[in-house]
């Protein structure tokens, strides 16, 4: 990921990795937007809570949970890129980050059975794990030294 910290946000787990993606954009069918329809109102809700000079691209893999996309991007002004099929290197924190959650939320695990409070530990969990990518800082850490540098901010 060229060494961009986008993983120090949930939201931004997903980091943008550059030409390797390409734009959002085709059909939906009504399971995806049934699906989309469930989460876009709390994915702009967390984008929105990130201060906009950090809101610059988000990059999502195939899921259903993203068919709202023109309306995500139109509330966040974030335009949306798409990866690949069947190219985890185009997601590399993204795939990352599956493998650590991993740790505590099987695949096929049923997430209805996970309180909001369990869901927030394991994120404040991961959020305060080091990661080599950063030099062996935590993602916390390096989210908390962006939104201090008038840098970042202005970038």
């Amino acid at each position: 990921m060229g060494g961009r910290p986008c993983d120090g946000h949930p939201a931004l787990r997903s980091g943008h990795a550059g030409r390797a993606h390409q734009p959002l954009h085709g059909r939906r069918r009504a399971a995806r937007r049934h699906q989309g329809e469930q989460v876009t109102p709390h994915l702009i809700s967390s984008l929105l809570s990130i201060p906009p000079q950090l809101r610059r691209t988000l990059t999502w893999d195939r899921g259903r949970e993203i068919a709202e996309h023109q309306a995500i991007t139109a509330e966040t002004g974030m335009p949306i890129y798409l990866c690949k099929p069947r190219s985890p290197w185009q997601r590399g924190i993204n795939e990352n980050t599956n493998r650590l959650l991993r740790q505590y939320l099987p695949k096929g695990a049923d997430l209805r059975t996970f309180s909001q409070a369990d869901l927030g530990a394991i994120a404040h969990e991961l959020n305060h794990r080091p990661r080599k990518t950063h030099g062996y800082r935590t993602p916390a850490e390096v989210y908390a030294d962006l939104l201090n540098s008038s840098d970042a901010l202005t970038a």
